[in-house]
Parts: C-alpha cells; sequence; structure tokens
C-alpha cells in the first residue's frame, strides 16, 4: 500500500528548538512520522537525548535542527566583526547608509575604566563623531545642488535619492566603536562554534557578549550549548603568530598594488570543463580532462557557453564553476571591508585594523568645504590610536575611523566570486565596493580567458571612474 506524501512545519512557537532537533534525528530509526516523535518528547527527555548522543558520541549535525534567533544590541562594530565571521548564519546589522548616529553613540571599553587613557578616547570618539555630524549639512549640500527635484517627485522621495550619497561619504568618520544592533539566525552547532570564539577574544565586549549569547542561547537549547568554552589554541596561536610577524606596514604601490591576484590555477576553465562534463557523463574524469586538453579551442568555446551563455540576471551558475579558486590581496577602507564581511561563502583573513595604512578621503567631503575638518579628525584618531596600542592594541582599534585602509586575503571560487561581483558592481551599492568588486573582476576576466566574457559588472563603470567620481584620495595619511 503506498503513503501519501506529507510536508508540514514543525511549529518552533509549540515545539522548543531541542524538541525538533531530537524529533528530526528520530527519524534515522524510527518508523514514525516526525509529528509522532515530537508528541512523545519533553523537554527532558530531549535534553538526555542530546546529552547522549550529540555530546556523549558526538553526533553534532544533529544540532544543526535547532535554530535560534538571536538579537543582538549596542555593541560595537568592532565587536560585530567577531559574531559575523561565522559562515553559517544569517545576520541583518544596523546600516550606516540609512540610520545616524548620536554623539555618544560608541562603546566604551570596560579595559579603560578608570584608566588614564580613557578620558582620551572618549574625546577621540566624541571629535569623530562631531565631525562626522559637522559634514552632514554641506554635503547634503552639495548633494542636493547636483541632484535637483526631478518632474513629478514630491520632496519626500526626493529626500530618499539623496540621502544615500550623504552618509555615504560622511559614514568614513565612524569609527569601530560605533554602537550598533545585529539579528542573528543560527543553527545550535554553529553557534556553539561562535560563542567559543567569542569566549576565546582578547576584546572583553566580545567575552563578555559572548557569554550573554550562551546564557541567552541556554533559554531554548540548555544542552547544546552549555558546554561552549574558551579555546586556549586560539589564544596560542594568535600570541605566537603577532610575536614572530613583522609589524611594519608595507604601503601599496609599484610592486605592491591595492588588490592583487595572488594565486589560481592557470587550468581553471579545464577543470571546470571537466567537471560539468563528469556530472552529466559516465566517464572518469582524468579521462574527460585528457579530452580536453587535446580538444580544439573553438570546442572548449562552445562547452563554456553551454555553461554561462544561458544565464539571466536571477540565475545562479552551475556547482562545477566551485572548481575553480583564486586568491586576492587587498587594500581597502574599512567601510568597505564592512561589507565584504558580509560574503562569507568565502575564506576572509583580515589583519588587524589600525590607522597604520593611511585613509581615504571621499570627494564629495572637500566639495562640500570639510577637508581640513576631515583630515584633523582623522590625525586624532591616529595620534589617539598610537597611545592607546602602547596599552593594549585590540582596545586600539575601537578608535580606528572606518575610512582607514586595512588589508585581507580573500580566497573565494569563481561560482561566489560571480554573486558578489553581480550584487557589489551594482549601482546601488556604496562606492567603495564597487571599486573593489569592479577591481576583481578585471583581474578574475584576465585569468580567465573562456570565462571571463560572462563575468559581468553590473555597470560599464571601471575601478577607475570610481576613483575619479568618489575619492580625492585611497591612501592620504601616508
Amino acid at each position: 500500500m503506498s503513503r501519501k506524501r506529507q510536508i508540514y512545519l514543525l511549529d518552533p512557537q509549540k515545539l522548543p528548538p531541542e524538541t525538533i532537533a531530537v524529533a528530526f534525528a528520530k527519524t534515522s530509526r524510527s518508523p514514525q512520522s516526525f509529528r509522532e516523535i515530537a508528541a512523545e518528547l519533553s523537554d527532558s527527555s530531549s535534553a538526555d537525548f542530546h546529552e547522549k548522543w550529540v555530546v556523549g558520541f558526538g553526533h553534532s549535525s544533529v544540532a544543526e535542527h535547532a535554530v535560534l534567533h538571536v538579537a543582538v544590541e549596542n555593541v560595537s562594530r568592532l565587536a560585530v566583526e567577531c559574531l559575523e565571521s561565522n559562515r553559517l548564519a544569517s545576520y541583518t546589522e544596523k546600516s550606516t547608509r540609512y540610520q545616524q548616529w548620536g554623539a555618544d553613540d560608541f562603546y566604551r571599553p570596560l579595559e579603560l575604566e578608570n584608566h588614564l587613557l580613557r578620558g582620551m578616547y572618549e574625546d577621540t570618539c566624541r571629535q569623530l563623531f562631531d565631525t562626522y555630524t559637522r559634514c552632514l549639512e554641506p554635503v547634503q549640500h552639495v548633494v542636493a545642488e547636483e541632484n535637483p527635484r526631478r518632474d513629478g517627485e514630491n520632496q519626500a522621495a526626493w529626500e530618499r535619492r539623496v540621502r544615500p550619497p550623504v552618509v555615504d561619504a560622511c559614514r568614513f568618520l565612524l569609527p569601530a566603536s560605533a554602537l550598533a544592533n545585529v539579528g542573528m539566525t543560527i543553527n545550535a552547532r554553529a553557534l556553539e562554534h561562535a560563542i567559543r570564539k567569542m569566549l576565546s577574544h582578547p576584546l572583553l565586549e566580545v567575552r563578555q557578549m559572548g557569554a550573554e549569547i550562551k546564557s541567552a542561547a541556554m533559554e531554548s537549547t540548555p544542552t547544546l550549548v552549555k558546554y561552549a568554552d574558551a579555546v586556549p589554541y586560539l589564544e596560542t596561536v594568535r600570541n605566537n603568530l603577532a610575536a614572530t610577524t613583522p609589524g611594519k606596514p608595507t604601503m601599496p604601490g609599484g610592486e605592491t598594488p591595492w588588490c592583487r591576484l595572488v594565486s589560481w590555477d592557470v587550468n581553471a576553465e579545464l577543470h571546470i570543463l571537466a567537471a560539468a562534463l563528469y556530472h552529466y557523463g559516465q566517464e572518469d574524469y582524468t579521462h574527460i580532462l585528457g579530452q580536453l586538453m587535446n580538444a580544439p579551442a573553438g570546442e572548449k568555446s562552445r562547452l563554456a557557453h553551454t555553461i554561462l551563455g544561458a544565464l539571466d540576471e536571477h540565475d545562479i551558475p552551475i556547482r562545477e564553476l566551485e572548481y575553480a579558486s583564486f586568491t586576492f590581496d587587498i587594500l581597502l577602507d574599512q567601510g568597505a571591508y564592512a561589507e565584504l564581511k558580509r560574503h562569507r561563502m568565502m575564506t576572509q583573513t583580515p589583519q588587524e585594523l589600525t590607522p597604520l595604512l593611511g585613509y581615504a578621503i571621499p570627494r564629495l567631503i572637500s566639495t562640500a568645504g570639510m577637508e581640513e575638518t576631515y583630515r584633523r579628525a582623522m590625525t586624532a584618531a591616529y595620534e589617539a590610536y598610537l597611545q592607546l596600542k602602547d596599552f593594549n592594541p585590540a582596545v586600539a582599534s575601537y578608535v580606528v575611523p572606518n575610512g582607514c585602509n586595512r588589508r585581507v586575503l580573500l580566497s573565494a571560487n569563481l561560482r561566489s566570486l560571480m554573486h558578489f561581483i553581480n550584487l557589489r558592481s551594482a549601482p546601488n551599492a556604496h562606492f567603495s565596493i564597487r571599486r573593489i568588486a569592479h577591481r576583481m573582476a578585471e583581474l578574475v576576466r584576465q585569468a580567465l580567458p573562456l570565462f571571463g566574457g560572462y563575468i559581468n559588472s553590473e555597470s560599464d563603470e571601471t575601478w577607475q571612474d570610481v576613483e575619479r567620481k568618489h575619492f580625492l584620495t585611497t591612501l592620504s595619511g601616508l
């Protein structure tokens, strides 16, 4: 007798996350339906199951069925970096584009409590926020003159249109201490890993955030995260490598451009084609690869077109593009990095946030007559950083503004890069990240003669166009 297909939700408003996880886990050995399994479970029996199978026997994948929605409020953007470094989660963060900050909307590190440097720290943050506020009106005046109201456009619609470029320029002044709210959706297995990283972080704020997230999570998943503790290994690696790494920054220019493609497989296109043919054929991979190496150029071009030529704007390319990987060494402003870090289907290795690699100046700031005021604020942040660094390098990063440059090593496969380039080269993306996307697209096109023509930016704009239009300089203060 055939069984009727059943598809339904287990309601998280009626069932705790740990109970849902057990209901899914038990289906591997129980003939009962998910509803029947769940009906027999209690909080206590679910906890016992997880204690035995997840904790005791290491069946950690079960914990992935327990999903939590965590609200994190009034933490610094520096702390947000650790929170959002976890790949298997979803985040929504307070936007620098659509919200403003008040003069005191910054984090005060507990490391500086009762310390002589606390007053200087607070004065520096207030100067940055004050300069941010002072720049808004003159920059808006410039943007308004360049963007008059269109026929039929009401005042509210016009204000919504001109507002983003104003804050896009002024946000370069916001320090890493600026407060943010983040909504996070994450499964219990990934959350346990995230908590361990937070509890092992050099900043007290991040360690406290990890402890508070753990406490909040245990209300719904009392078993799955209770053993999340600090990881001595992470601290050991961090301290030992920091002690052996030269601290003097290398500046871009000459043989050190601001964005370099430092590693890729010269046979990447052949591997993509071979993997795609492998997927839909029956031959072994080595045989297919050998045939492709001897195939005429026209045949390889035809196959490349078959794979990417029919894509429309909403299609996701086939997974076989993931067999080609690229590694970039990028120097970008901190504001751009805040957007780059959201692309978690990559491997990203950022260096410590400092003002030692210079800073960018948005052209609008200069056009609005605020360049000298902007430079004074950046100089104040630099001098404050140097004083704080002698006390605690991690704490010193709180005063570094979005405009300061930072290095990040980034490795991604072609599929992920195409998504990033399409999204971040779009006209509505911030100009800092558009510059990055256009430059990376250019480098990948040069490396891939077959596939390069299908790596489309969302406009005819180039990274040089972005620099000329939006930046007075990207490397001031060196």
